[in-house]
């Protein structure tokens, strides 16, 4: 199972974009892995200590179990990301991976299993986020209007990720068809759609693609 950081999926902050009122939330998501195999997800954003948030993703299946958080600032709607943490273990094979973002030095780094040339440093520019903070910055910019392009420093690269935006379409949300504007962007053998309802702090859905394939696929099911 691919980690969320590659294409999905949180807060992208511009200096220009308009301020987006940051509160904590749990969200439960139906997922499916690989197309059929059923799961548990939850999405959680939670204070953590002065002007810092830890926002974080899990996913449990019989196949995989993923552990995926961010740390990042928000100063006065400027968010940037400060550390992350990507755990994922699949049957016998396991994973983990940390993410380091210092401004005061202006370069990220990372650790665990990565390769050297993953490692780092990647040099940081104003607004730049980690590929968490994508779901929240899709449901913000959507609300706004804004164009969906964003600068993603992740997993030792620094990538442009541009959405389309393929306008509104129906999604179910806790058993009740919910209006939402649907999102997407490809690259090379890989797609992302996301769903946005108006008023919901997170995406309504999330599916992951592959060669055409189904990877993963997050619903919705309660937000408090």
């Amino acid at each position: 199972m691919k980690s969320l950081r590659t294409p999905a999926l949180l807060a992208v902050l511009l200096a220009s974009a308009p301020a987006w009122a940051v509160k904590p939330f749990t969200a439960d998501y139906e997922a499916s892995v690989m197309g059929s195999v059923s799961a548990n997800a939850q999405m959680s954003l939670a204070p953590a200590g002065a002007d810092r948030w830890n926002y974080v993703l899990s996913v449990k299946s019989p196949v995989a179990t993923l552990r995926q958080s961010t740390v990042f600032e928000d100063r006065g709607g400027a968010w940037r990301p400060i550390s992350g943490n990507d755990s994922t273990q699949m049957l016998i094979k396991k994973s983990q991976k940390a993410a380091s973002y210092d401004w005061a030095k202006g370069e990220a780094r990372w650790s665990g299993d990565v390769k050297p040339d993953r490692a780092g440093p990647v040099k940081l520019q104003d607004g730049d986020l980690d590929a968490m903070m994508l779901n929240l910055a899709l449901v913000r910019d959507v609300a706004a209007g804004k164009p969906l392009n964003y600068r993603m420093v992740d997993n030792g690269v620094a990538r442009q990720q541009s959405y389309q935006n393929l306008g509104k379409d129906t999604v179910t949300v806790a058993g009740k068809p919910r209006s939402a504007t649907k999102v997407s962007r490809t690259s090379e053998n890989k797609q992302v759609i996301v769903w946005v309802v108006d008023g919901l702090p997170v995406p309504a859905r999330i599916l992951q693609k592959k060669d055409g394939k189904d990877e993963l696929d997050l619903v919705l099911q309660s937000v408090r």
